[in-house]
């Protein structure tokens, strides 16, 4: 059996979920582990690169039928969402030049929904790889950053300030929980089994935190131990085992909400229970 070829970030949340898995700690198919960020995969995909993949909720309507999104493995939650960071010298966000991470991003695709509820006010956007966006800022290169993962811990490192949390901003208007990363596999898999690895992945790293503790730190650029630990508890939690009822109905208002505006196309990819 050929291995299926997963690609992840090398993010605290993922290694900690993926590591049972790729070390062959649990059964389940054999796997080749690609690191890759988001912003990599959310467009590799849509080439038609890798087996299985993280890439961003905001993505999905950029995939074809031949995908699938799974019930396991991503990343959605409260109080994790992606943060507006200014300098010192912010004069609003009319005409503010923004670094994003990704043009495909659920960080970005938030921040599209939120400029539209204030007005649509002009900005200039620029991606750039998420760990130089605070530099960039503090620097004065940009206006404004659009951050995501464990920026929301250390941006004041950086002397910057927080404009808006869109994560805050969607919950209060949605009431529903943030849809940030999500995973997607080929059609032609087994998906029941590899949703149940996933699962059997998780709860190994759950259960004995210690056997995967130096190969998250090898591979977390450089975060401190604390905040790979604030990493892991923010973005893992109980939809990282099951989308479920709520994680479903939040994905849906967040792609049906973006697609009645224009800002992405609608859904291609097979969507499984959430229809």
């Amino acid at each position: 059996m050929e291995p299926i070829h997963l690609a992840h970030s090398p993010c605290p949340n993922d290694t900690f979920i993926y590591h049972a898995w790729t070390a062959g700690l649990v059964g389940g198919p054999p796997v080749r582990l690609t690191f890759a960020d988001i912003d990599v995969t959310n467009t590799a995909c849509a080439r038609g690169e890798f087996d299985v993949a993280k890439v961003s909720y905001a993505a999905l309507p950029h995939l074809g039928p031949e995908w699938t999104l799974l019930e396991a493995g991503g990343a959605l939650g409260r109080g994790c969402g992606p943060l507006v960071l200014t300098g010192s010298a912010w004069s609003g966000i009319e005409g503010a030049r923004v670094a994003v991470p990704s043009d495909r991003s659920t960080a970005y695709l938030l921040f599209r929904l939120w400029l539209h509820e204030i007005g649509d006010p002009p900005v200039s956007i620029e991606v750039v790889p998420f760990d130089r966006i605070m530099p960039a800022v503090k620097d004065g290169r940009f206006d404004a950053g659009l951050v995501i993962h464990e920026a929301r811990f250390t941006y004041r490192e950086y002397g910057l300030e927080r404009v808006r949390d869109l994560g805050e901003w969607w919950e209060d208007t949605t009431g529903a929980p943030i849809p940030l990363g999500a995973i997607v596999a080929r059609s032609g898999l087994d998906h029941d089994a590899i949703t149940s690895t996933v699962r059997d992945s998780l709860d190994y790293a759950r259960a004995r935190p210690g056997a995967s503790r130096d190969y998250i730190a090898e591979h977390a650029q450089e975060m401190s131990e604390a905040v790979c630990r604030q990493h892991i508890e923010l973005y893992v939690n109980e939809f990282s085992r099951d989308l479920g009822v709520e994680g479903r109905d939040a994905v849906e208002r967040l792609l049906g909400s973006a697609a009645e505006l224009g800002l992405v196309p609608e859904a291609k990819l097979d969507l499984g229970r959430i229809r």
